[in-house]
């Protein structure tokens, strides 16, 4: 699997179709299949390995929308968001880091507790 950019790009919330068997996410040469879409399973993250060697953690909510941002917690330096707690804050979806608990929102990447602080965020689409 992969990692993510240090840079922030435009992340487009994608819900997967019923015939789509795999998640693509929107690098600068491309759209890279990163898994399975049965990989992604309501509430829990998954880390994916880019070619460029950075992670990505992938999301998928209960509506069936797909979300891929950077592996990287910056708080610890640690790849662990993947493995955050997802939930909704005033009707933002985000994710809590398992070692610190700060929130970054799933859509934009900006930490819901320190706004000087976003990790990358990517599109993601299933194909």
């Amino acid at each position: 699997m992969t990692l993510a950019s240090e840079t922030t790009t435009t992340t487009t919330a994608t819900t997967a179709t019923t015939t789509a068997n795999t998640v693509q996410l929107q690098l600068t040469d491309g759209w890279f299949t990163v898994c399975d879409l049965s990989l992604l399973m309501p509430g829990r993250g998954v880390a994916a390995l880019l070619p460029d060697g950075h992670q990505v953690a992938l999301f998928l909510d209960r509506t069936g929308r797909m979300y891929a941002i950077d592996n990287r917690d910056p708080f610890s330096g640690a790849a662990v968001l993947s493995r955050g707690l997802t939930g909704t804050h005033q009707g933002r979806p985000f994710v809590a880091s398992p070692l610190l608990k700060q929130r970054f929102d799933l859509e934009t990447g900006q930490c819901l507790d320190d706004e000087t602080l976003r990790v990358a965020t990517y599109e993601v689409r299933a194909r």
